[in-house]
């Protein structure tokens, strides 16, 4: 969505970003802040477990590590903000669950562990309180970036969040889901649809392996997922893209089906116009999950600006699913409007690894942000 003005939550960003670059030695200093005119770093962004430019919390103290969280905290609402915790210290789980087999892949990832909650690093683009400035909190699965100029007009995209293992047991019948809600509210409206408006919906009967646009800096007309190897930046392998197909073939994603989900400008899958009163609030429910991850002054904000892009109702959605219909099945859902992009998928270990990210197709970065200071400016 189009930047919008949140003057509290920019000053407390602001602080948060001086209370942390206050307490660094000059050497964490260095690591820690980029110009604000570094596109290509500011731009890069990963999901994947991986070696990452940035200070990360495994090189700092606990009162600088507490520091961090703090900034990261003050651009996530409450519940936002505890399930990007719970969802770094599902590397520990991942840890066990992968027979503690640290190295993996001979990736070097910055730490003597492969799986390892403190690999979350922080970036500052920038003076923090300066006329146009920004930050960035990344790590396997949580990717939060902000921009943020003169009185407190904010962009806060792209916004992901990611789960392996989506589901594990957890006291007795429980069951840790960090994203429950962004898989189940999905399929209740999936199923909520009548039969032409559920196959509008329906655009393939496989999922992809990832989610189309993958990290890429800009969405991009056309995009199919970007292959995981290629994705953490390691060099092609020919037996690794054979598994890559293999992988793609056991989804039954052929050439029939990457045509029906590539990625097009002009959405597919069933409009909100077409969908009746309940439906299209169930819509505008799922739409709103991932605004409001955002910190209550900025998701309000965000809020008021997705009912006048689109319509009031969320009219000018689409709602598009692939894959299977039934819980444990591997599926893949997209919201597409105009200045809206969010994508999930649930189908990597066995459909139990969730992706799910809210993008700004022509304001990512704050692209239109940047554009009018650098016109102002330079």
């Amino acid at each position: 969505m189009p930047a919008t003005k949140a003057p509290e939550t920019a000053a407390r960003m602001a602080d948060a970003a001086r209370e942390l670059l206050a307490l660094l030695e000059p050497e964490q200093r260095e690591r820690a802040l980029r110009p604000l005119t570094d596109d290509d770093e500011r731009r890069h962004w990963n999901y994947a477990p991986m070696k990452r430019e940035g200070l990360p919390l495994l090189a700092m103290t606990p009162t600088q590590q507490q520091a961090a969280n703090r900034l990261a905290a003050t651009g996530l609402s409450r519940s936002a903000y505890v399930t990007a915790a719970v969802v770094m210290g599902l590397e520990n789980i991942l840890d066990a669950v992968e027979a503690w087999s640290g190295g993996r892949l001979g990736v070097d990832v910055g730490s003597e562990r492969w799986r390892d909650p403190q690999l979350y690093f922080v970036t500052i683009f920038g003076e923090p309180g300066e006329e146009t400035w920004g930050w960035r909190f990344e790590g396997h699965h949580v990717s939060i970036h902000y921009t943020i100029e003169g009185d407190g007009i904010i962009a806060p995209n792209p916004t992901f969040l990611g789960a392996n293992p989506a589901e594990a047991p957890f006291g007795g019948d429980g069951r840790l889901r960090p994203l429950a809600a962004e898989e189940d509210l999905a399929r209740e409206l999936l199923q909520a649809l009548d039969g032409e408006q559920r196959e509008a919906a329906l655009i393939s009967t496989a999922a992809p392996p990832d989610i189309v646009q993958s990290n890429r800096p800009r969405v991009e007309d056309g995009a199919l997922p970007i292959p995981t190897r290629r994705l953490m930046g390691l060099p092609d392998d020919p037996a690794w893209e054979e598994r890559w197909r293999a992988e793609r073939a056991g989804l039954g994603f052929g050439p029939e089906q990457e045509a029906a989900v590539r990625y097009s400008v002009t959405p597919s899958g069933v409009a909100a116009r077409a969908l009746r009163d309940g439906q299209r609030e169930m819509l505008a429910a799922l739409a709103s999950l991932y605004v409001e991850r955002l910190p209550e002054e900025l998701a309000a904000t965000q809020r008021e600006a997705l009912m006048a892009v689109h319509g009031g109702g969320s009219r000018d959605l689409h709602f598009a699913w692939a894959g299977g219909v039934e819980k444990g099945e591997p599926h893949y859902y997209r919201l597409q409007g105009p200045r809206f992009l969010v994508e999930y998928d649930c189908t990597q270990n066995d459909a139990n690894h969730i992706h799910a990210v809210w993008r700004d197709p022509e304001g990512d970065f704050g692209e239109d942000l940047l554009a009018r200071h650098y016109g102002e400016h330079h």
